[in-house]
């Protein structure tokens, strides 16, 4: 009687422990460029915390989309605010969760190799950059972040008309950082932390801070999220223990604020 009532018992706990372990995963939907850095910080999280992440990084306005149309995303992490703006419009993210946790600089890039070693703001600089057939690689600049960073700056430069029919838009700052990495064009607008990531590629120029809005990344945990793991993961990104793996990647850590 009492072997048959330890099995039962022990049946039901191998049944129940999937669950739990189930129950302890977060979602999280990020900005491309963020993935070295929350890659880095997550396995921290995890060893610390035993909640498994699974991450989804891609352009941030894909991923708003994806979040509207019911993805099972629990935080949400945005390489500018207009699209986080757009969740929150729509009643998608925890309005008191959201925070601005992140700065970033937008930089030139060229591939390692490339005899260009300083490209001046102007359009003679960039032309000869460029060579007669180059591309400039960069985000789609109506709705990537990184794109619509890179055209309010050459506008504001007086570079937009000359350079707007030279650009190569990518889906995401990763595959524009790609095509320079890998010589398909000779010039990039990518942030400076993407720059940081791939050897491929160096910095040739670095635009000045009024030409382009603050780029900045507000967190916020969605309005669908399960149970508490995304919460959890945020506070730990809040932390002074996930500031080494931010600043190791290039960006400033702005603090926890909320954003307005």
């Amino acid at each position: 009687m009492l072997t048959s009532l330890r099995a039962v018992l022990l049946a039901g706990l191998i049944a129940v422990a999937p669950a739990a372990r189930a129950a302890e995963t977060a979602t999280v939907f990020a900005a491309a460029s963020l993935k070295n850095a929350l890659d880095d910080a997550g396995k921290a999280f995890t060893a610390e915390s035993g909640v498994a992440l699974k991450a989804s990084y891609a352009a941030s306005s894909a991923l708003a989309r994806q979040i509207e149309s019911g993805a099972p995303a629990d935080l949400f992490a945005s390489a500018d605010l207009e699209w986080m703006d757009y969740l929150a419009k729509k009643n998608l993210v925890r309005p008191e969760t959201r925070a601005n946790l992140l700065g970033n600089r937008i930089v030139v890039i060229a591939p390692k190799d490339a005899r260009t070693a300083d490209v001046p703001f102007t359009q003679e600089g960039f032309s000869a950059a460029l060579g007669p057939d180059g591309r400039l690689a960069t985000g789609e600049v109506t709705s990537v972040p990184i794109g619509k960073y890179a055209k309010a700056a050459f506008e504001k430069l007086g570079l937009w008309g000359g350079l707007q029919p030279r650009l190569a838009q990518a889906d995401n700052v990763r595959a524009a950082l790609l095509l320079v990495s890998r010589g398909e064009a000779p010039l990039g607008v990518v942030y400076e932390s993407d720059a940081k990531s791939d050897p491929g590629v160096k910095v040739v120029g670095v635009f000045p801070a009024d030409s382009h809005p603050p780029v900045v990344y507000p967190f916020a945990v969605t309005a669908e999220a399960k149970g508490d793991g995304a919460a959890r993961f945020l506070a730990f990104l809040k932390s002074a223990a996930a500031r080494p793996f931010f600043e190791a990647q290039g960006f400033q850590v702005l603090g926890a604020g909320p954003s307005q």
